[in-house]
Parts: structure tokens; sequence; C-alpha cells
């Protein structure tokens, strides 16, 4: 089926393989599904690797690792899930039909530096250890069922013994003998085509199959017996040119068949192209493999292209997976038959499960029929723009309609008809005409649910059921425990998802995955949809009436238990029945995790792993939001509001610390200083002061708004008109922070207006628009000067930010009842709080940085100590930057830095003079801040990062040290483990 059909029906099932790829994190499985989509068209070859396209999550993105499934359907329909753990367990446990994929062989040869020999015996390793464990899933399983055979035939021989005279003629008259499973299909050799070796990131694969095929005609052996012999201890006797075993050596050092015809080959390859560059042996390989490459590739000096170039026609990765795919995973209906017996009755050990009814008939034989049940399973809902829908696009015409278009002009030409060309309405194509939608609706979104068909015909418009995985199947619909998880819903929409494209389909067949419209509030994560034929529901019948075609596949049967328990409380305790509420519809969308509350009345969460918890605690994001964007509302929402925090281009940052004093100066001219005078001297007022570091101003108090407004348009972008919506500064209405009033809809607050008015009685009402008595501008305002005058970190002033207020809605009616009910300073003071914190996070998401104040150190020493002096600058993170010898004496003058953080810092001057018993005099001046370019919440996540530093972080992470210090010293909360290394832990003796 190509991806650019328009269809009304989904494919035919016994042509569609739905794969999935399970394995550790960073083993390459979005690489894999990359060079599969790449294989479409849908991605760039040379983006494969590098898109992760299936990588949907912020965090995803971020951590370089996949945390939730991704499912995508191409021209040969793959659903691709990441983020398993215990894979081989798991494929064992669902009877799957595996391929084993050995990925990153690349690495042996260009990190390892691997010989074609050792890469064979480590990759024998590697094939022998995954078959242990298999083989070790069978032996338990084995055991198991030869135990409950003994079990019940130690029943059946106690129940024959009133029928015959002893024990001994019972046993000699019972018949039934154990029966043995058969492991031959259970491991995996790459001799039967169920092992591939690859390298994602460069494009290629391989089984042993396709060597087999391009040597059999040489070596002049048939492909099914070179297929046999290509992997193992088989070797190619150089004189009898026949195939021997490792019995007929006779001492002599000969290659395996698969390192002499196969890693040799790929090793050759990877030597010309990247190891050691070699035009003419690449050259050479390229015309010997009658491949197709350009003289200008081939003389491109980027290897890693090159190489994709010849393996993507020699060994392509997507051809081998799709021929692997075709000739190793069954089709929906005879994998449905081995599966769903042990989905549905995992207690249940007989080898071959009858059905018990109708229902289970058609799961079983995925019957198709429009009489046949209709089941089928939503693993995931997805969010999509309303615009991206099939019926929202406008279609291009095809070729013949385009030409029945312009035969019916010139026919109405001839006819004398005024008829303009472009109004003749288009001839009706299934899905063509374009719905007309309002502004509003095509900027929102839609959500559709990804499901798999099981059983029965699912149509457009027709009635269904959504079972919720929390529903019980053994009791009836109308129990109060299944009343809530149980829902009717209208199908909308049918898709199938090719790639990035939607396709309308009318009529969606057992088999198939798809994506359906019409769930949206009635299924938050998965369900189980059923009707009684493919007619649909009835509208007037009742579940009850129903209740044979209602099953319950979606509810987890989890082989462990939940391993991570968490306690939570609201930040506010007013919000306690919001938590409720979240950890009741929490429990309902996701059967993986339960909630409950203990007997002392804390609320508990379980999940599966941190991993798990993380996902489901994760506070939502806004679609599409810019960085730093944070909403906020006051109490029961009756304000609400969105700030958006940015840095301070460097330019204005420097320009305002410079000009400080000058911001003062007309603050307090103009009484905006709250009506205080701090009393300083006109000398102090009119430089700016930094701790004890002046700073002379560079523009005079009338020229400061003219000098800004150039520094604006020199940054340029969204800053050229920043000046007339400057809010505030801060903190204390004079700092390195800056408020914006960017609101669309009203007048936006201006500082510099109300400076050269003067008039600072009620002109910020005025300003903002506001049609009501209400004005919550002046507490917007107080929580950005309390936010950047304690910020999150460390409750110190922030610096060098940016925040815009983007909108605010204010519900007057709700205001007026609170009013009226004297509660108006519980929503002000919600909202004050509120501001503050939305601009706390709004920094947080630009990851911050801590300024150290740094000390000059001027330090006279002889010597005979000059040692100790380094050992005790080093020792405080501190540097000397020279030192000079007084002529005539035999003592040194060294300049230093030194930054005076911690607790300890402070005693430098006493640390010094006690190392060197007096001998050294130091003397320290303050001389401003210094950034810590380092992140307080950093940890190891990468490959490389973990490779050197580990999953524990080994090195220590400063910035954070000064941070927790701070806090620790502020009695603020220090988020710090109080056990480290659990494994190190000991019991101490009494």
């Amino acid at each position: 089926m190509a991806s650019n059909d328009i269809t009304a029906e989904a494919p035919d099932p016994a042509n569609v393989r739905i794969i999935t790829t399970m394995g550790h994190v960073d083993h390459g499985k979005t690489t894999l599904m990359d060079v599969l989509l790449a294989s479409n068209n849908i991605i760039s070859h040379r983006m494969a690797g590098k898109l992760r396209y299936l990588d949907s999550r912020e965090d995803e993105i971020e951590r370089g690792i996949t945390m939730e499934s991704s499912a995508v359907s191409l021209k040969f329909q793959v659903m691709e899930r990441d983020g398993e753990v215990s894979v081989l367990q798991q494929a064992w446990r669902d009877n799957l039909r595996p391929i084993l994929v050995i990925n990153k062989l690349d690495r042996l040869i260009t990190e390892l530096k691997l010989s074609a020999m050792e890469a064979y015996h480590h990759l024998s390793r590697i094939i022998e250890q995954v078959n242990a464990v298999m083989g070790g899933f069978f032996a338990g399983a084995r055991m198991e069922d030869d135990m409950r055979w003994r079990e019940e035939r130690d029943k059946r021989l106690a129940a024959k013994k009133d029928k015959y005279a002893d024990e001994g003629e019972a046993t000699a008259n019972d018949m039934d003998a154990f029966r043995e499973k058969d492991d031959e299909d259970l491991y995996f050799a790459p001799e039967r085509g169920n092992v591939i070796f690859a390298s994602a990131i460069d494009g290629w694969g391989f089984r042993v199959g396709k060597f087999a095929q391009l040597y059999s005609t040489k070596l002049g052996f048939k492909e099914g017996n070179l297929r046999r012999v290509l992997w193992g201890d088989f070797y190619l006797d150089p004189k009898t040119k026949r195939v021997i075993s490792h019995k007929h050596l006779k001492g002599r050092a000969l290659k395996p068949l698969f390192v002499q015809f196969v890693l040799e080959n790929i090793w050759a390859v990877y030597d010309a192209v990247v190891l050691n560059l070699n035009t003419e042996k690449v050259t050479k390989i390229v015309s010997t493999l009658n491949l197709k490459v350009l003289p200008r590739d081939l003389k491109s000096k980027d290897s890693r292209q090159l190489l994709s170039l010849i393996f993507s026609q020699w060994l392509s990765l997507s051809t081998c997976v799709i021929q692997s795919v075709i000739d190793v995973v069954p089709s929906p209906a005879v994998a449905q038959a081995l599966r769903l017996p042990k989905i549905l009755y995992p207690d249940v050990f007989e080898q071959e499960i009858k059905p018990k009814n109708k229902l289970e008939q058609d799961l079983f034989t995925s019957n198709s029929a429009p009489g046949a049940s209709v089941v089928a399973y939503v693993s995931k809902m997805i969010a999509v723009p309303h615009k991206q829908l099939p019926e929202n696009k406008t279609r291009a015409l095809t070729a013949d309609e385009m030409r029945t278009r312009g035969r019916e002009a010139r026919e109405a030409r001839k006819e004398g008809s005024m008829v303009d060309e472009a109004n003749i309405p288009i001839p009706d194509m299934s899905q063509g005409a374009p719905l007309v939608l309002d502004s509003d609706l095509q900027e929102g979104e839609v959500i559709l649910g990804f499901a798999r068909l099981y059983s029965g015909t699912i149509k457009v418009n027709t009635q269904i059921y959504c079972v919720l995985p929390k529903y019980n199947a053994s009791l009836p619909p109308d129990n109060p425990s299944n009343i809530n998880n149980i829902v009717s819903a209208n199908v909308e929409g049918l898709y199938i998802m090719m790639g990035r494209e939607l396709l309308p389909v009318d009529i969606v067949r057992a088999g198939n995955t798809f994506a359906i419209r019409g769930l949206s509030g009635k299924v938050w994560r998965n369900a189980t949809l059923c009707a009684p034929a493919g007619a649909g529901v009835p509208h007037d019948s009742s579940p009850q009436q129903n209740q044979a075609c209602l099953i319950n596949i979606g509810g987890a049967s989890r082989t462990a238990a939940p391993i991570v328990r968490v306690a939570l409380e609201p930040a506010i305790p007013a919000d306690m029945p919001k938590l409720v509420a979240g950890l009741a519809l929490l429990a309902q969308s996701d059967p993986c995790a339960e909630t409950f509350q203990q007997q002392t009345g804390e609320h508990v969460i379980l999940t599966a792993g941190e991993l798990h918890l993380e996902s489901d605690m994760a506070p939502p994001k806004t679609l599409n939001a810019a960085r730093g964007t944070v909403k906020g509302t006051s109490y029961q929402n009756l304000v609400s509001f969105t700030i958006r925090t940015v840095p301070l281009p460097d330019i204005i940052h420097q320009f305002i610390l410079q000009n400080l004093s000058t911001l003062r100066l007309l603050l307090q001219e103009r009484g905006t200083t709250d009506g205080q005078n701090d009393g300083s001297s006109p000398d102090i007022q009119k430089s700016g002061m930094q701790g004890d570091v002046v700073q002379l101003p560079s523009v005079r108090p009338e020229q400061f708004w003219d000098a800004l407004e150039e520094k604006c348009k020199a940054a340029g972008g969204e800053w050229l008109s920043a000046v007339e919506r400057i809010w505030a500064f801060g903190p204390h209405g004079a700092g390195g922070c800056v408020l914006f009033d960017s609101r669309k809809e009203v007048v936006p607050i201006s500082l510099k207006r109300r400076l050269l008015r003067g008039n600072m009685g009620n002109q910020s009402g005025q300003e903002n628009g506001s049609a009501g008595q209400y004005d919550f501008t002046g507490h917007i305002e107080t929580g950005f000067q309390l936010a950047t005058f304690q910020g999150p970190l460390c409750a110190e002033p922030m610096e060098g930010l940016a925040f815009f207020l983007e909108n605010m809605d204010v519900d007057v009616q709700g205001i007026q009842n609170e009013v009226a009910q004297n509660r108006l300073t519980q929503v002000t003071g919600s909202l004050i709080s509120a501001t503050r914190d939305a601009c706390r996070n709004g920094l947080l998401d630009w990851s911050p940085r801590l300024k150290l104040a740094m000390y000059s150190c001027d330090i006279q020493a002889s010597t005979d100590v000059l040692g100790k002096v380094y050992g005790v600058i080093a020792k405080r993170r501190g540097r000397i930057i020279g030192e000079e010898m007084k002529e005539g004496t035999t003592y040194f003058t060294m300049a230093g830095t030194l930054t005076m953080f911690l607790e300890a810092d402070v005693y430098v001057m006493t640390d010094i003079r006690k190392r060197t018993s007096g001998a050294a005099s130091p003397q320290l001046i303050f001389s401003g801040y210094e950034l810590l370019d380092q992140d307080p919440f950093w940890v190891p996540t990468t490959e490389e990062e973990l490779e050197d530093l580990g999953e524990k972080a080994d090195r220590s992470n400063l910035a954070k040290e000064y941070m927790d210090a701070v806090r620790e010293r502020k009695g603020m909360f220090v988020d710090r483990k109080i056990v480290q290394f659990a494994e190190k832990q000991r019991t101490l003796k009494r």
C-alpha cells in the first residue's frame, strides 16, 4: 500500500506485520526506527539516528532516551515501542516470535579496534548468553509444568483407589503421560534467520542468508546448505574446496566461514573509508560490489556519509529488517491464536486453550466478518493539531481532476456561459473537500486514540463501548465498581497512521492498527473498545443487554508488585480536593499505578520505578510554549496570568547595571521609591553601589530613556519597542531585572510615561485598560519584586532576567462574590505568591547560575612559606595571578583572587597566618562578583558522561555544594540524600 493513496478501507490484515522494538536504554532502538522511516522517505537518510523522530517529549529529547512508547505505520506497518526492560522475559511471557538484533557492530571496529576473529568470538558469546537466558526460562517453565502435572496425577490416582485394589494397579492403568514441550523454535540461531547483525547509525544490517546468496554461485554450493554452515565452527578447506568442521582441522589455523566471507569484507570497507582513507581502495570496492556511487561522493571528506552510501546499497538495514519480519513474525490472525489465550487466561497452563464463547472464538481467530464481535485495544491517547486532520487540509488536485475541470471550463465557454473557471465545482472526491473552520478551531487540538483491532470490523459513525482498565469482567456492568468504568462513545473518524500523515478510512478490519477520533473526555490513557457487531451498539440497548461482548484486555497483569511508594501532599493545603481528584483520575488512566489513602491520612502513589513515577508526576507543559513560559492562578482561579522569562541581552543588562544610580535618581525625584529617602550622600546617589564596588553612570537622568532605547534597538528582535513596555525594575525598584507588560488587549503599563508625567497617583489603573473597579497590576509587580529579591536557588537577588506578562484574565463575577464575603485579601495574597513562584520557575527553566563574591588578595610572604600560601589559596579554590619579589628583601608580593562563599572561607586570613606562623600577611578587598558557569542541578545523563563519571557522578558538583551550604545556613530546605550509596552501608558494632 503506497503512503499517498486515498482509501476508504484499511489494508488487508494478511499483509500486515506489527513489530515492537524492545531493548535497554541506549541500545539503538530509536536509531533503528529512524532508518526504517528514512526508507519510506519520511525523513532524510542523513538524519537517521540524529533526528530521533519518535521521541516527542521534551525530556526525551533532552536526555536522549525514550520514556514512552511511540507508534507509527509505514508501508510495511510498523509499531515501535521503546523503553522496555527485561526484554527477553517479556518476549517469553507474551509468546512472541522474537528477532535478535545485535546492534552497534561499528564500535567493535572503530572504538574497540577488534579484529574480525575477535569480533566473531565476541558475537558468539553474546548469542550464547542470550540463548542461555531463554533456556533458563524454558527450564523454569518445564519444571513448573512437571510439578503441576504430578500434582494433578496424584489427585487422579487418589480418585482411582476406590475403583482399583491397590495403588500399583491404579498406576498401571493410568494412561495419561507427561507431554514434553519442544524448544526447537525457542533459541536464536543466525542460520535460522532470526538474528540480525547491524549498525543502525551507519544504516547497514544483514542476516547470514544474504551472504549465502552472494557466495553460493561463486563457491558452487547450494544456498540452503551454505546458509546452515556460514555461522559456527565451519571452515573452508583451501585444497579440497569443501566445508569441514572443527574435527577435521588437524592443527591448521583456518578462519571460520563467517570471518572469512562476512566480517573481513565489512572490516575492509571500514578500513578503507573510515580508519585509513584510501580512495583507490574505496573505488575498487564500489566497482567490485557493483554499487552506484557518484564520483563526487567518492571524493567527499565526510567519511560517514560515504560509508552510509556504500552500505545502504550493499547491506540495506531496512530491507534486512523487513525481510526478517516477513519470514519470522506471523500475521496478526496467526499471532492472536497463539497469544490471546494466554493473555485472557494467564493462570491456565494447558498447551491448547479452546474458546468458551462466541467472543473468544472471534478473538482467537481474528474474525473480521460483519457479524463478529468488535474488540479493539487503545494503548495511548495522542494530541493532533486540528488543522492537520485530513478533512481540514486542502488536497492538491490530481491530473485527471485537473483535466476534468479544464474540460468543463472549455465547454462552458463554448456555450457562452459567463462561468468563471475558478468557480466550477470540483468533482466529488473521497475526503477531498476541506472543512471551513474558524481561526480558534484551527489553532486547537483533537485527541485521537491509537488502537489495534483484534476482532470484528469497526466503522465510522457507529456506537461503541469504552471499557476502562479498572473494569471487572467477572461482575455485571451495573455493579457499583463497574458503572464508572464503562462509557459509550461515537466513532467520529478512523485513520491509518502512515508516518506523519493520517489517512482517513471508513472501515478497519481485524488485525490493523489505527487511530480513532471520538474518545476525548472518555478515555484518558488506554481502554478496550467493544461492540456486539460491526454495526455497533444499538441505540436502544444497555450494557447489561450487551454484556456478552464486553471484555477488558487493558488490565495490567504485573509480574511484580510496584516498588516505589511515595506519599503526596499539596503545596497549598486548600488544594487537597484537587489532589484527591487527580489521584483518582491517575488510577483510572494508568493501570500500572496504584493510589490509596493510608490509615494515617496520607495519600500514597505506588509505581513500577522512578522513571514511571517521574512520567506520572511530571507537570503538564503548554504545547508549543516558549521556554520559560509559566502559567499561574490565584485563589479559586479568579485571576489567571502567563509570564514568560527570558535572559536580558548583555548590552541591555550591562547598561542597566552601570546606570543604576541614574535610575534611582529618576525614581527618587518623582517619588517612586515608596516615599522613602535612604539618606545616602549625594556622591553615593550619583554612583552605582554594588557591595563596595563603585560604578560611575554613563548617562545623565534626562538621557537615560533615550540611551536605553538605543541599546534595545541594537539588541534587535522583540527588544526594538521594549522601552515603552517597561513596567518596573527589580529588585527594590532598581536592579538588574526588568518586568515588561506585553499584554495585547490593553494599553501597556509604562514606567517611562509615568515618570515623564510625574503623576504616580492613579496612572496604572488607566494604563492597563481595566474596565472594572478591580486592578491587580500592583500585586503582580509586588510578586515580581519579591521574586527578584529572593531567587529560587539561595534566596539571593536575581540579575539579568526579563519577565514578560503576556496575559491576565480576571473573573469579575467571582471577585465580586469574594468581596461580598470579605475574602478579597485571600485573592490578592495568593496572586502575589503565584506571581513570585511563576517568576522563580521561569528562571529555573533557563538553567540558572550562581554568582560568587570575589575578593582581590594581596599577600606579602617570605620565600620559605610560598608553598604553604599556594596550598591555602588552592584549597579555597582561588588563583594567583601574579607575584613579584621586592628588591633588596626576601619577601614576595603576590596578587590573586579568592571566592568567599562558604562559611569556612571567611577564615582564610586566619588560615594563612596559622599555616605560615605569621610569616605571610594577607589583605582582602572586595572586587565584585564572578559567574560560576556550572549548573547546580547537573547530573550525568549522556552515554559519555555516564561512562566517565558513572551513575553516581563521582565528580562533585561545586555549584550544588555552594547552593546547599547557603540554603542550610539560611534554614531552607536542602535536597540531600541521607543514604548516598546503599551498597556500602554496614552495621556498626555496639
